[in-house]
């Protein structure tokens, strides 16, 4: 069990979130950076989705109440243990009554932390994720503050090295990308874009958007050059998914994330790919995004070297448990 000493209504406890639930109004939920979580989990022998902490308000404070190996991962933070700084991305071991402090990253936006085991909490439509807008999953459906108590998942320890996980490329690239103040994300065009004028679709690819404060696990609102279709469209509500770019009339897009709305109306001019998603969850507000176009086939390609570059930390770090 975890005492939980300072904390944000932000910080929620999340999985890899629910399968094919959207089709009843359900967002998916879940991690914002779903890769962060995997490789926590991983590095301390869990299954890939174990629920953890998915930390977007600093500091957090919090006091181990028994024995038990952790890992942080996801934004680079400082990071100590009883005072002593601790890595990130490192399998670390905690004694009882010792306390852990996760200060404001220095390059990112959202931590994970998991704990050996998983947190334990009810599984609700196939998820111990925390839905925010239904208010319900994870721990009594909100985030965790100061006295709640966690249980997790009681678990046989692994023994073996503790070293730190050899982050992917793409994560030091991003960590570049975040210092220089703008973060690229692969796209499709989505049903719409050929709605949109040629202005507007040379404007999307070549000029970069701002992540505005109005940014949360729903979607993030934009700023730059406005898009604009070539007339008004009426269009009823339909599905969308994480990762619809919508552009409403203003002509402002919103990228939906995590959370996003199961269903809407305005226009569609893209969709940023599946394994790009991570790199908006760790995009601050105030930070630029620069979409870049990409056919279908250079899309799958994207998401196999993506699964690939996983399954290979995957490999090497089932096989140091093996050890």
């Amino acid at each position: 069990m975890i005492e939980v000493l300072s904390s944000g209504a932000l910080n929620l406890v999340q999985d890899l979130g629910r399968q094919n639930c959207m089709h009843m109004g359900v967002s998916a939920s879940g991690a914002m950076d779903a890769p962060a979580l995997r490789l926590a989990n991983w590095l301390i022998g869990n299954d890939a989705g174990a629920a953890g902490l998915e930390l977007s308000v600093f500091p957090f404070r919090m006091r181990f109440e028994g024995d038990i190996s952790f890992c942080c991962t996801g934004a680079h933070c400082r990071i100590t243990l009883d005072d002593q700084p601790i890595p990130n991305w490192t399998k670390c071991q905690a004694r009882a009554g010792q306390r852990l402090v996760i200060e404001s990253p220095l390059l990112g936006v959202r931590a994970y932390l998991a704990f050996e085991g998983g947190i334990d909490v009810p599984e609700i439509l196939g998820s111990r994720s925390t839905d925010l807008k239904g208010g319900f999953g994870g721990h009594e459906g909100r985030g965790v503050k100061r006295g709640d108590h966690l249980n997790v998942s009681s678990t046989t320890p692994h023994i073996g090295k503790c070293v730190p996980v050899i982050a992917p490329y793409d994560r030091l690239r991003l960590k570049k990308e975040l210092a220089n103040g703008c973060v690229s994300v692969r796209v499709l065009p989505a049903a719409e874009f050929g709605q949109f004028t040629e202005a507007a679709i040379a404007a999307f690819y070549s000029t970069p958007y701002e992540v505005t404060p109005q940014a949360n696990r729903v979607g993030y609102r934009l700023k730059g050059t406005p898009l604009h279709t070539c007339q008004r469209l009426e269009l009823r509500s339909h599905g969308i998914a994480p990762g619809t770019v919508q552009v409403p009339p203003a002509g402002q897009p919103i990228v939906q994330l995590a959370e996003a709305n199961t269903c809407g109306g305005y226009p569609k001019i893209a969709t940023v790919i599946e394994s790009d998603l991570w790199r908006l969850a760790q995009t601050p507000v105030g930070c630029a995004i620069q979409f870049i176009p990409v056919t279908s086939n250079d899309g799958a390609t994207a998401i196999r070297d993506h699964w690939d570059a996983l399954g290979l930390v995957q490999c090497r770090l089932a096989s140091r448990f093996q050890a």
